[in-house]
Formats: C-alpha cells, sequence, structure tokens
C-alpha cells in the first residue's frame, strides 16, 4: 500500500519446508518501532490472488440458422419469467444479455437510475456493497452498461499459493521501491515475485526496468479449461524468455470500486485496512497529488476506491542488478489477463448462413491453435491433433431434401 510517503508492506512467502528453516530479510528505509510491525492474515493474500489472477472466460455461439431476437419477437415469456420482467421494468432496468462465463453467471445491464438497479441486484441475489447507488450512478451519467457477476464460490483459485502468514511493517519514506536483491543472494536459481500494489488514484509502474503487459484477449482451444495452470505457466515462461527475462509483468490493473466481472468478490473494507489501506475513513480527504485531489470516497460500508496494480517479476542477481523502484501513474485504464474459450453452435443447422459459419468455426480454431502455439512455444502439430482439427466441426451440414420435407 503506497499513499503519499506512507507505505504498508506486506511480505508472504511460499516457503514450502519446516518453519524452523525459514528467515526473512528485508531492508527497510528507516526505524522501525514495535507498533510498526505486525503480523498478518494469509487469508486476505490468497483473496486478492484469487481476485486478481490471470483466468479464463467462455462464450457460446448461437445458432447460426436462428439468431437471436428481441424479446418482443419471442413467444410469450412464463409467468414468473413475465413478474420478473415486469418488476425489471418498474426499477428502470433491462437486461440486455446474459452469458455464461466460466465459473460466472453474467448479466449486462443497463438502468435509468441507480437506486432502481441497486435494487434490481439486491433481489436477483447479487452481492451489492451497501451504499453502492453513488458509484453506480456516476457510471449511468456516463451511458454505461454493467456486467454483474454471481461467483462460484467452490471454484478454488487455479494460480494459488501456499504461503506462511505474512509479516507487515508501516513506514513512511519518500522512496517508493522494494528490495530485491538481498533475495538472490541465497536463491537457487531466479525468483519468482508477485507484487500487488494498493494506491488511490493510477496503475503502478516500475520506473528503472521495463513494465509490459502479458498478451491477453486472445481466443485459445477449448482443451485448455483442462490445463489452465500448465498453459498459463508456459505462457509466462515464453513471455519471460521473449523478454531476456529483464522486464516485470502486468498481469491486472483496475481500481476496486467495479469489475468486468469480478474473478471473485472484491476485497472488504476490512480486509484492505489489513493490507494497510488506511484511508478509507478518513472522511474522503485523499492526499492532494500535483495540485489534483481525488473525488471522495463513498460512505463506510459502500464501494471503494482503491486501485490495485499485479505486477508479477521473475528476476536474477545479473539481470536485475538494482532494487525495484515503483512511480504511482495517473493511468487508470483497465486491464486483466483473459484467455478466451469460444463454443461453437454444434447442433444441426441446414440454412445457407451455416456453410459460412461452418467454414467461420474452422478458421477460428486454427487461429486458436497458432494462439496458443504463439504464447506457449507448444508445437502447433500436436496443438492441432489435440484439437482434433482433422475431424468434423461438429457442426452437421445442410439436411437432404426427404429430411426435411416431413418436419
Amino acid at each position: 500500500m503506497r499513499d503519499g510517503d506512507r507505505t504498508v508492506l506486506t511480505m508472504a512467502s511460499d516457503f514450502k519446508g519446516e518453519p524452523k528453516e525459514f528467515a526473512l530479510v528485508v531492508p527497510v528505509p528507516t526505524f522501525l518501532e514495535r507498533g510498526q510491525i505486525h503480523v498478518g492474515d494469509p487469508a486476505v493474500i490468497d483473496h486478492l490472488d484469487a481476485y486478481s489472477a490471470p483466468r479464463l472466460v467462455e462464450y457460446f455461439d448461437p445458432d447460426p440458422c436462428h439468431p437471436p431476437v428481441m424479446m418482443d419477437r419471442m413467444a410469450a415469456p412464463s409467468a414468473a419469467g413475465a413478474a420478473k420482467a415486469e418488476r425489471a421494468k418498474a426499477l428502470g432496468v433491462t437486461v440486455e444479455a446474459s452469458y455464461t462465463v466460466g465459473e460466472y453467471d453474467i448479466l449486462i445491464l443497463s438502468a435509468k437510475e441507480s437506486s432502481g438497479l441497486e435494487t434490481w441486484l439486491r433481489e436477483n441475489g447479487y452481492r451489492i456493497p451497501p451504499g453502492a447507488s453513488q458509484v453506480l450512478g456516476s457510471y449511468l451519467k456516463q451511458g454505461m452498461r454493467f456486467f454483474v457477476a454471481k461467483v462460484n464460490l467452490g471454484e478454488q483459485a487455479r494460480l494459488g499459493f501456499s504461503m506462511l502468514r505474512p509479516l507487515q511493517v508501516a513506514y513512511e519514506t519518500p522512496k517508493f521501491m522494494l528490495p530485491i536483491r538481498l533475495g538472490t543472494v541465497n536463491a537457487a536459481g531466479p525468483q519468482e515475485l508477485l507484487i500487488y500494489a494498493l494506491t488511490r488514484r493510477g496503475r503502478v509502474e516500475t520506473t528503472n526496468y521495463r513494465t509490459v503487459k502479458l498478451p491477453s484477449e486472445l481466443e485459445v482451444p477449448l482443451y485448455v479449461k483442462d490445463v489452465f495452470g500448465d498453459f498459463y505457466k508456459a505462457l509466462f515462461d515464453t513471455a519471460v524468455r521473449k523478454e531476456g527475462m529483464r522486464t516485470v509483468f502486468l498481469e491486472y490493473a483496475w481500481n476496486m470500486s467495479w469489475c468486468d466481472p469480478c474473478a471473485a468478490d472484491p476485497l472488504s473494507r476490512e480486509e484492505l485496512r489489513k493490507l494497510g489501506v488506511f484511508w478509507l475513513d478518513d472522511g474522503g480527504a485523499p492526499a492532494v497529488t500535483g495540485g489534483v485531489r481525488p473525488a471522495p470516497l463513498p460512505p463506510r460500508g459502500g464501494a471503494v476506491n482503491v486501485m490495485l496494480t499485479r505486477l508479477h517479476v521473475r528476476y536474477d542477481r545479473d539481470r536485475f542488478p538494482e532494487d525495484l523502484v515503483f512511480q504511482e501513474t495517473a493511468d487508470s485504464s483497465n486491464f486483466q489477463g483473459r484467455y478466451v474459450l469460444r463454443h461453437p453452435f454444434t447442433g444441426d443447422v441446414g440454412c445457407e448462413a451455416a456453410r459460412g459459419y461452418r467454414d467461420q468455426v474452422r478458421r477460428g480454431q486454427e487461429q486458436q491453435a497458432q494462439n496458443l502455439a504463439r504464447l506457449t512455444g507448444w508445437p502447433i502439430d500436436g496443438i492441432r491433433k489435440r484439437m482434433k482439427l482433422d475431424e468434423p466441426s461438429g457442426v452437421t451440414g445442410e439436411k437432404k431434401w426427404w429430411q426435411k420435407l416431413w418436419e
């Protein structure tokens, strides 16, 4: 956590072995009183990791012969569905689309008023912080829509780490840096480091090393869902090799007041305070930086205005000879490591549009294979074989004339 000169550094290690064999030595820029040292909650680190981890999303192609139509051109909905639609209409909410995305049920909503949207979300089982209307309203004024998600809490973080309870220190210094060089002294090979930075305004970047976005938003073969851990490790290994292990990689950057959608529930105010975010209840008076004062925070219990940056670096003594030096930028744009699974329609299709659709599916699958090979370095022939690209696509062709005769 960094705000002005104030820093709270939380350090968690994935050390494996007997606890008596573990020691952590970290340079700090100032004398630390006893009250400046604390033992943190490892569950908060796990939550932070799950919230920001690279992930998969899934999309399902509709029937090319029967594309989606507007509700008023469809058969009348059930009584329960009609009641829900009437309730949404009364609240000024329109459900514009619904998707199954990985472990989430996603709706795309538009609304006339933030209070109506907040009420609708609560009535439909979505977990919205109290007082969210203020934040929702600011987006509605901009004509924005909303992604909302129900999270499957049984899904485990795919990139989990086994950690000791983290140590925390709080101090003030004009130097925004992280000492990493000492850790290379007794290192058995390159070190793996994840950095989560919590700030008020914009994302965090390194100033003495390049900060590079990982490849994202690419379609990959469907079988990656079963090997996501291996896929992401290979992707990161490949990115490190291409950059000569001399860069810091951006995996996630987003303001925690909203998500698109959230991979897990946002951290609560209590969890953020455990990580050092001390300004949540200070009356909404952020520190002035560069003559610009950020907007006040919502009341206690509302959505929190905290920018989260997740950086990933693999380093050794030769290629990272300096400690990491950071800056908080004015860039508050969003980024996340996201990889797309697209399921083709597999039913019977017998229309003119189906011919083009089959070709489109084949081209898309070949592009997915090439994306995976480029991201991971895996052999393209093995990828194509596993995708069974030499077999029919599963989209059945046009029916014979006698098959359609008595339909």
